[in-house]
């Protein structure tokens, strides 16, 4: 048995794409648009994990997909933790769970994805503005 990709309906895939692709760094790894059945699918991964894959359903009908929580949520590991949270707040997104001991942080995509940011190795040195930072809604 091989994992191959997690799937989670978008409903704004421009925005799903500047969340996922620039704020969070995965690559597009391919694109299936299905104009007759009024959907794309798109596939994006880490740099350094390609084969597994973050599968984004955009359908062309709106539809309220809610926010449900017993998703759970979307886990990748980062080189640093602090670079990371600094690229996302650059691109507006809000750090919900500050990495405030180094090591974890969690975001939310547009969609309400809860997405988790883990350090890679040991957790970095406790640091500020980090260490001050509050949670923020939801994660």
């Amino acid at each position: 048995m091989k994992y191959l990709h997690a799937m989670v309906r978008v409903r704004d895939l421009d925005a799903s794409l500047h969340f996922f692709r620039d704020a969070l760094g995965l690559v597009e790894s391919r694109r299936r648009d299905y104009p007759d059945a009024r959907f794309t699918l798109l596939y994006l991964a880490a740099p350094d994990n390609p084969e597994a894959e973050v599968e984004l359903t955009y359908n062309y009908d709106d539809e309220d997909y809610g926010s449900a929580r017993n998703f759970g949520h979307l886990a990748f590991e980062v080189d640093d933790i602090y670079a990371a949270c600094e690229r996302l707040q650059a691109h507006g997104v809000v750090i919900n769970r500050p990495p405030r001991d180094g090591r974890m942080a969690f975001v939310r995509s547009p969609d309400q994805i809860s997405i988790e940011l883990l350090q890679k190795g040991a957790a970095l040195e406790k640091a500020e503005p980090w260490l001050s930072m509050p949670n923020v809604g939801q994660w």
